[in-house]
């Protein structure tokens, strides 16, 4: 037996929605809507504008089959009280956005988080399925983690998994407002834009700046190297604390393959020590449609949630 629901996955650049029929082993997309992530007069997205278009998106993918929807945000989220709490790509700082959405909204909601839902998708359907302790961690605008141990979800309160806030030293600074952060030299969003700012030219995403890797050019090399650098001090930290049986990766970054996951692996086995758990590094299979996959899971579960 299948249920759908309308899924809608609110990132820092882009909003994924989808109309989803989700049963216990698969999930299909029938119907898909993007947008991009509005922007207020000041740069940053507001609450307000973005309540609005996932309002909109919605009512436009709504069916009489329809039974709850889904939406997933990025930053801290306090999932219990509906709170999207910090989003440094976003701008807001405990936004009560399930009530409000709830409001506009007239069908059962589920609220949470963008990585951990992405992570229940690729646990349930993807890359980690059969896996009980494993990090399932996406490279986009940001950098999260969505840490699952024993089968189980670890949130701690919405304030677990943001790996992209580890300082690793580099002293350069971070959209959050702290220095050093892993996000500011390894997420998609800062691979473009410290290439740009080493060579006065523009690019569109780190896609282009990983195709100038493979065209050998060494300003790309050199930011493709510290960015790996960055991934690997971080992921260490977490192997050496949480001793995962994998790592699955996502996001933009992770579309570059083995030109990415090569170059990290022999970071890894560098920075590892000898007695801790080696793990297994994968890409995810999902795609930038597990945050929509995930909310759909966290919509059709919470209607049969006592």
């Amino acid at each position: 037996m299948t249920t759908q629901a309308i899924a809608v996955d609110v990132g820092g650049t882009e909003i994924k929605a989808a109309l989803v029929d989700v049963g216990p082993d698969a999930a299909a997309t029938l119907r898909q809507v993007r947008r991009r992530t509005p922007r207020g007069a000041d740069g940053p997205a507001t609450a307000d504008l973005v309540i609005d278009t996932v309002a909109d998106i919605v009512s436009e993918l709504r069916t009489g089959d329809a039974r709850a929807v889904g939406v997933v945000v990025p930053g801290i989220v306090d999932e219990q009280h509906g709170l999207g709490v910090f989003s440094a790509n976003l701008g807001w700082r405990d936004e009560p956005l399930r009530d409000r959405l709830a409001e506009r909204i007239d069908l059962p909601l589920a609220f949470g988080h963008d990585v951990r839902a992405g992570g229940l998708a690729e646990a349930r359907f993807g890359a980690a399925r059969g896996m009980r302790n494993v990090i399932v961690m996406p490279i986009g605008t940001g950098i999260s983690a969505a840490m699952i141990f024993e089968g189980r979800i670890h949130s701690a309160d919405g304030r677990a998994g943001e790996v992209g806030h580890v300082d690793i030293g580099h002293g350069e600074p971070c959209q959050c407002g702290g220095t050093g952060c892993v996000e500011a030299v390894a997420s998609s969003a800062a691979v473009a834009r410290r290439y740009t700012a080493r060579t006065g030219t523009p690019v569109d995403g780190a896609a282009a700046v990983a195709a100038a890797v493979r065209d050998g050019d060494p300003d790309a090399v050199a930011v493709w190297h510290e960015a790996v650098d960055a991934l690997a001090r971080g992921l260490v930290t977490l192997t050496a604390v949480l001793a995962p049986e994998g790592i699955v990766l996502g996001g933009g970054l992770a579309m570059a393959g083995r030109l990415l996951t090569e170059p990290l692996a022999a970071r890894l086995d560098d920075m590892l020590l000898p007695f801790h758990r080696r793990p297994r590094l994968e890409l995810a299979e999902l795609g930038d449609t597990a945050g929509c996959l995930g909310a759909a899971l966290l919509a059709t579960e919470g209607l049969s949630a006592p």
